[in-house]
């Protein structure tokens, strides 16, 4: 089990949540909570409110690629094998529809061998309620840790 994963059910979603932001200070922008995590998935969410707001009155586009990330970003901490390591290369995006409330955001990787090295193209969506408002695309590039 990765130490991530460890952590996560050692200390539960609400603490985990915190520690995230305090490892990766750009994700507390968005107060994201865990709501769930294991190998191939995760979903994260945040409330709609002021700070992730655009001039619209609407969640900001980029408040939804950072929570993608945070999805994306752990769910493949705890996938990959031990004695890989790995980091996002890139991310494209599609907004459905406007964010209008509470955003819930999910990473499913259950499909993707983690075993494999070089680039998974991780897929993220984003609803408000049922409705789907945001898909991406992250690229993550995984490779043997160095030593």
């Amino acid at each position: 089990m990765s130490q991530t994963l460890q952590m996560y059910h050692q200390v539960g979603a609400e603490q985990f949540s915190q520690l995230v932001g305090q490892l990766s200070p750009y994700f507390t922008s968005i107060a994201a909570r865990f709501v769930e995590l294991r190998p191939g998935y995760a979903e994260v969410c945040f409330a709609k409110r002021r700070e992730v707001l655009n001039h619209l009155g609407t969640v900001h586009a980029i408040a939804l690629c950072n929570a993608a990330e945070l999805a994306a970003g752990t769910m493949t901490d705890v996938s990959i094998p031990a004695g890989h390591r790995w980091i996002p290369r890139g991310m494209s995006v599609e907004y459905l529809a406007k964010a209008t409330g509470d955003v819930r955001t999910v990473a499913d990787g259950s499909a993707i061998d983690w075993t494999a090295l070089g680039d998974h193209k991780v897929p993220v969506t984003a609803y408000v309620g049922d409705l789907p408002v945001f898909r991406a695309e992250i690229s993550m590039y995984v490779s043997q840790s160095a030593g």
